[in-house]
């Protein structure tokens, strides 16, 4: 028995041991030591024994958690040779948590540098699409893009508006429908023209036309001389300056 508590008491003064483990104790077998020789306490030392129990029971509980949290952050990191272990020490700890640290550590690195090549491939692409010659072209070229993509937003609510479609409506609607009605107009300027010069064919359209451009030219001529002959200017003055000249 005193081997034992001369064991316990090199253990406890050792530099490793907790200072609040060892404190001197008065009592029977403190006496009972000192008069062998030997000086020691021991009174708190079963509720410190108790407290490691349960710090070692929480330790494979914390050993436990830290395993899940491994296999779900490196779930190819399957195994762990402390899985059958009865006891679990602070340093299987620390190598879950220090591959885990590492993993994320890596995974950032990773995803910088996958940023960069995105945000570099983005730029090029926009480069090609614009063509955009330089990296100082693009953010004018972007301004440009911007402007450009508010007037044709603005064109288009316009014509929804005009045209009374949805506003849903896409671009190939708003072209189809404003394609028909040029169709309507172009068809109603024909049938006037066929209305003004008294005819309903093309070929009929033609023949006045060139009647008109064989009239009109002589037409204009004399009207020219009249008026530089009667000193006037305006063509309803030919009239009353003939009256006159009787």
């Amino acid at each position: 028995f005193l081997k034992v508590l001369s064991h316990i008491d090199s253990i406890l003064q050792s530099p490793r041991a907790p200072p609040l483990i060892f404190r001197p104790s008065k009592g029977p077998v403190q006496n009972y030591i000192k008069e062998n020789g030997q000086g020691c306490g021991f009174e708190h030392l079963p509720l410190t024994i108790e407290m490691w129990a349960d710090q070692l029971i929480a330790l494979k509980d914390l050993h436990r958690s830290l395993r899940k949290l491994s296999l779900e952050l490196l779930p190819w990191n399957t195994k762990d040779p402390q899985d059958n272990r009865d006891s679990i020490r602070v340093e299987d700890l620390q190598l879950i948590v220090d591959a885990i640290l590492e993993e994320l550590e890596h995974k950032e690195k990773n995803s910088q540098t996958q940023s960069l090549q995105t945000l570099s491939a983005i730029v090029s692409h926009f480069q090609k699409l614009f063509d955009v010659n330089s990296l100082n072209g693009v953010y004018p070229r972007m301004n440009e893009v911007y402007i450009k993509l508010g007037e044709m937003t603005n064109a288009m609510r316009n014509l929804h508006e005009l045209l009374e479609l949805d506003s849903s409506a896409p671009p190939t609607v708003v072209v189809n429908t404003v394609g028909k009605l040029c169709d309507i107009i172009n068809k109603n300027v024909t049938e006037q023209v066929q209305q003004l010069l008294g005819t309903q064919d093309i070929h009929s359209i033609i023949n006045k036309l060139e009647e008109h451009e064989c009239f009109f030219p002589p037409f204009q001529a004399l009207i020219q001389d009249l008026l530089c002959l009667l000193e006037i200017s305006n063509m309803d003055d030919i009239l009353p300056a003939v009256q006159n000249l009787k």
